[in-house]
């Protein structure tokens, strides 16, 4: 009884910290979606958790639409907020293969990445497992697209493209949106009541079903700038 007390106790200690925030410092501007700020006095890069916005300092493609702008945005919200915390995602990893940190950025209170979403500087992206605020971003989101504002602005976005001589690899994006969906797949069907030495035809019928939903999912983004570049 009472390792099942402490154990108890640990889990609720453990669950009221997995979003713990951690308050940091600003120390440099980088571009839209990622900062640079100082923990416990060290140098730490930070990457945007579940948001992309245009590249305006990318060594290869360049400035792209928008990306100045959603850079300066994010700029001078970050050296005006008066408090700048980090939230880390239990379902996402803490640092990307570039030895960034993966986090939600609150400054004063406000999600950056909410505030980016509804003034047009970004959309969501890079969904690699089911994060905390992805429903809130994606349901913001929803109604940015409609304003045909920011980076939504279509006719601009293809104005300045061409006059840029710029191409968008729509490729690369749709492979980094089915490869986020991969390890959230699985989990759903771990999660399946399944005899796997006996599957039987539901059994096949509802992983098909997760698997074609997660497709789509990954898809549906640049499939629909595909089908607005046709339809204008």
């Amino acid at each position: 009884m009472k390792k099942k007390l402490v154990f108890l106790i640990l889990f609720l200690l453990f669950s009221n910290n997995v979003y713990a925030k951690e308050e940091v410092k600003f120390f440099k501007c980088v571009d839209g979606d990622t900062i640079k700020v100082l923990i416990k006095n060290k140098e730490k890069t930070v990457r945007l958790l579940a948001v992309d916005t245009p590249e305006s300092v990318h060594p290869k493609k360049g400035v792209e639409y928008y990306g100045k702008e959603a850079s300066e945005y994010t700029c001078n919200t970050i050296t005006n907020a008066k408090k700048i915390e980090l939230e880390y995602d239990s379902n996402s990893d803490k640092e990307d293969k570039y030895g960034r940190l993966l986090a939600w950025v609150f400054v004063d209170d406000y999600l950056l990445q909410d505030l980016l979403i509804q003034n047009s500087y970004a959309e969501v992206a890079y969904l690699y497992g089911d994060y905390k605020y992805t429903s809130l971003l994606q349901d913001h989101q929803s109604i940015a697209e409609t304003k045909n504002e920011g980076i939504w602005n279509s006719s601009a976005r293809e104005e300045y493209n061409i006059k840029n001589n710029i191409t968008e690899d729509i490729k690369e994006e749709s492979t980094d949106e089915i490869k986020g969906t991969v390890s959230d797949t699985i989990k759903k069907i771990d999660s399946l009541d399944i005899n796997w030495d006996n599957l039987t035809l539901n059994d096949i019928k509802e992983i098909l079903g997760i698997v074609v939903l997660a497709l789509l999912v990954a898809l549906w983004k640049p499939l629909k700038k595909k089908l607005k570049k046709r339809i204008k």
